[in-house]
């Protein structure tokens, strides 16, 4: 897993094996949205547009966007307003403007009623007309006259002097009198002609003319996050990071899966691979943690990034794949000997394949036999912080049991070395996998397979497995 591509089949594998664990914990991400709803309380959102007539360039729209937003038009509409326990500060953070098509500003305020989002956004627009109205050249003082006004005024006089010109002038019909004229009327149009493309390229003299396209709508929904978003995003949260976390420790994960991983980490050969029936314990044996249960409830008991164990086949051939790998020990060994059968703790699989093992090898074919009898087989187990294998006495060397998928290089290392330090030479490594059942089939129905098993007593008898 460690080596390989994160495929859609091992997600897969995570949902099938790992449902339980991930509907928990998608329960308490969802949970724990819910509680984050509960500390920020609900918001809504109003939004009112000014249009902005005449013609307007794209960074002057962005200037009266920045100006909607400002201080100087929230503290007023604060002020106006006059909420308690509300500040121009706060309310500056739940207001914002943005342009749009058609020379359009959409101011919108958030507050904690629908009531009063709408009268925020109202008052908002109202004085930010007010203010740019004021800033574009209007004055509260009628007699001062300043900006695009003043200069209207100019050209008016201008327009009454030319006239006095004009009258002034020789009113005969004299070529110079002609001239002064026809100069005097050129000045007049070209003065007219500046004043209206003034008038039409100058944003200035339109910004009076700011109008709010009617009152803000009340919101009929919270602002986003609402509280179903808060506690889905949690719940989806939590899923993830569940099926991530999976995968990160199947990554990180360094346990030997193969048989010729595990026979060259021990420095020995496979002698075969043998099938365990998959069992679960009727009752909680001693020594085991209360929280064992709780570990099947959430079904995290059992190993998701193994493959799904196979069908197993009938007792007899189970017995088949025994008898093999015991007719192995004897082919390597020079005479029949007593073995010792290192078992890691915690590895059940491998502990059931053992005694199977050992029975087996009880009952094989005696030593007078032309096959040669079995090797003797004893059972011990061993631990894995801290492996210690009885020293050698009538054994003559050991063979280990453990199942794929279970221990590192490092743990099986450690085991051949407590194997070496004790006198034993590991003669052999067996792999021993979970298999499922099959139904057991009733007493007075024969097997569909007994002649097969008969065949079976026969090599045990005669010949070699």
């Amino acid at each position: 897993m460690s080596d390989d591509t994160i495929r859609l089949v091992t997600i897969g594998r995570i949902l099938r094996r790992r449902w339980r664990l991930l509907a928990i914990l998608t329960v308490v991400g969802a949970l724990v949205g819910y509680g984050t709803s509960m500390l920020f309380p609900p918001r809504y959102t109003a939004s009112a547009s000014v249009l902005l007539p005449g013609q307007w360039e794209e960074r002057a729209l962005l200037t009266q966007a920045e100006i909607a937003t400002s201080s100087a038009v929230v503290d007023r509409a604060a002020a106006a307003l006059g909420w308690k326990g509300v500040s121009a500060g706060e309310l500056q953070d739940r207001v914002s403007a943005k342009t749009s098509d058609g020379n359009l500003i959409k101011i919108s305020g958030t507050a904690d009623t629908p009531e009063h989002a709408q009268r925020l956004c109202d008052q908002l627009a109202q004085q930010f007309v007010t203010f740019a109205a004021r800033i574009a050249g209007d004055s509260t003082d009628p007699g001062t006259t300043t900006g695009p006004d003043a200069l209207r005024q100019q050209v008016a006089d201008t327009n009454r002097r030319i006239t006095d010109l004009a009258n002034a002038a020789n009113p005969g019909q004299t070529v110079e009198s002609v001239q002064v004229r026809t100069e005097l009327e050129k000045l007049r149009t070209t003065l007219q002609e500046a004043m209206k493309k003034l008038d039409q390229t100058d944003p200035a003299a339109n910004k009076a003319g700011m109008v709010v396209m009617g009152p803000a709508a009340r919101p009929a929904g919270e602002a986003p996050p609402t509280r179903v978003q808060l506690i889905l995003a949690g719940a989806l949260l939590f899923f993830l990071l569940t099926v991530v976390g999976h995968l990160t420790a199947a990554r990180m994960n360094r346990r030997l899966r193969t048989e010729p991983e595990i026979a060259a980490a021990l420095g020995s050969v496979l002698l075969g691979t043998v099938d365990v029936p998959g069992e679960r314990p009727a009752h909680r044996p001693e020594g085991v943690r209360p929280r064992s249960g709780l570990r099947r409830l959430m079904g995290i008991d059992t190993r998701w990034d193994v493959p799904a164990p196979l069908m197993s086949t009938d007792e007899a051939g189970r017995r088949i794949r025994y008898q093999r790998v015991c007719a192995r020990l004897r082919d390597q060994l020079p005479a029949p000997r007593l073995l010792l059968v290192v078992v890691l703790d915690g590895d059940d699989v491998a502990r059931r394949a053992a005694g199977q093992l050992a029975a087996e090898a009880r009952s094989g074919p005696c030593p007078s036999s032309s096959s040669r009898g079995y090797p003797a087989l004893r059972v011990v187990g061993v631990s894995v912080s801290r492996p210690m294998v009885p020293d050698r006495d009538s054994e003559s060397g050991a063979v280990v049991v453990l199942s794929p998928g279970s221990w590192t290089a490092q743990q099986l290392a450690a085991v051949a070395e407590a194997c070496a330090d004790a006198g034993h030479e590991v003669v052999g490594v067996v792999s021993a996998v979970a298999v499922r059942g099959r139904p057991t089939r009733p007493a007075d129905r024969p097997p569909d397979n007994a002649t097969p098993a008969l065949a079976v007593r026969s090599h045990e008898k005669g010949g070699s497995a």
